[in-house]
């Protein structure tokens, strides 16, 4: 586990994977902007697409020590990190299953790239480890979750599912982008490889694009073996944009993670909201699980508008809240997860995992709540047929 594990989160945020300025002694990391390092006499021969230049070495010590993994990669984007990740340990005749409801961007890799390599996938029914363990062969090699899931936030049990995949060797992999680092911790529950779009809260100012993986020594190496094939690197600048934003990292989810709980509450007890899902409700199914393995609820939510309310029009009649294809940022966001995140689902296959024409997924942002339930009563009176 990572030493720096000792210190507080906020101190881990600040202060862990800093590049020190020993030259002019500057509070704040320099940026090394070389594409073109020396090969000799060096302890390290560094190249951006190796991954390995001073901002980028030093930029995943800070995310292993927020996610108390051993190491850290990171990348251009979450799909570069997920895909560099799952064909690091995926090869002709292996077999993969991948929770039902996840990212449609996840879902489209692996139906569009899979059959390609020769890989085999399933889907499971749920998000329940037996659905898991039915599915499992003599070739899986990976099972791969998201907790909580985009967009209906439901809750997979990270213990039972590494308890599943260790009883047959099978490597565990987790998107964890919606928690957060500062949310939930897999590797506590025994998930070896975790990733992110650390476009999203890591970055958490809809200013940077930026994946990462955290796990072991030993699959980081993996992964990176497969990664410098791919190129997914990202330059030193935003490196540095996102070394700076993760500074800030866990009082910008805490208090998104508080408003969400405020704004959740409210859609549950408004009568134009047909369905909330937040985990941080007693009303959630898996309520129980979340508590006992989140720290904190997280600041996504989604809701579903009662029959009669154009979910576009609710949309774009909001004014402080901005429609918005991404999350995670400092600002309020909403998205039509039928047009955007699963547009690539057909619509056959986006009811089957309970994602409707009405379902509003809800990035909340640190305004105050009273200036966000204001809007969003404005926007449903203009949006009621």
């Amino acid at each position: 586990m990572n030493k720096s594990n000792k210190l507080g989160i906020n101190s881990i945020c600040v202060h862990v994977g800093e590049v020190k300025d020993e030259q002019f002694k500057g509070a704040i990391s320099p940026i090394y902007m070389s594409t073109s390092y020396a090969f000799d006499g060096v302890d390290v021969k560094r190249y951006p697409r190796y991954l390995n230049t001073p901002n980028q070495e030093m930029l995943c010590k800070k995310i292993a020590a927020l996610e108390r993994t051993e190491d850290a990669l990171i990348f251009s984007s979450g799909m570069a990190a997920i895909s560099s990740a799952m064909l690091a340990f995926l090869k002709r005749g292996d077999h993969v299953i991948i929770q039902q409801v996840i990212y449609g961007g996840t879902y489209n890799f692996v139906v569009t790239e899979f059959d390609k390599y020769g890989i085999e996938y399933s889907f499971t029914e749920s998000d329940k480890a037996a659905d898991f363990k039915a599915l499992i062969k003599e070739n899986t090699r990976i099972l791969y979750i998201e907790t909580p899931s985009n967009p209906l936030l439901g809750i997979t049990d990270m213990r039972e599912i590494a308890d599943v995949a260790k009883e047959k060797n099978i490597i565990t992999m987790i998107d964890n982008t919606f928690a957060s680092p500062i949310n939930q911790n897999p590797v506590d529950f025994g998930i070896d490889i975790i990733l992110h779009s650390a476009t999203k809260y890591m970055g958490g100012h809809s200013d940077i694009s930026a994946g990462a993986v955290a796990a072991s020594k030993e699959h980081i190496e993996q992964i990176w073996k497969t990664a410098i094939n791919f190129g997914g690197n990202l330059s030193d600048q935003t490196v540095w944009l996102l070394e700076r934003s993760l500074k800030t990292l866990n009082l910008r989810v805490k208090e998104q993670t508080k408003n969400a709980q405020i704004m959740a509450e409210y859609f549950e007890s408004n009568a134009d909201i047909d369905r909330v899902y937040y985990p941080g409700l007693k009303s959630h199914p898996q309520y129980k699980i979340a508590k006992k393995q989140m720290k904190g609820f997280g600041a996504m939510l989604s809701f579903e508008l009662k029959k009669g309310i154009d979910a576009m029009k609710f949309q774009n009649s909001l004014q402080l809240i901005k429609p918005s294809m991404s999350l995670a940022g400092v600002e309020s966001t909403t998205v039509s997860p039928t047009q955007t995140t699963h547009a690539l689902l057909s619509e056959e296959q986006r009811l089957e995992r309970g994602i409707k024409a009405g379902l509003i997924r809800f990035s909340v942002g640190i305004e105050e709540t009273d200036d966000l339930i204001a809007d969003i009563e404005q926007a449903i009176k203009k949006a009621t047929n």
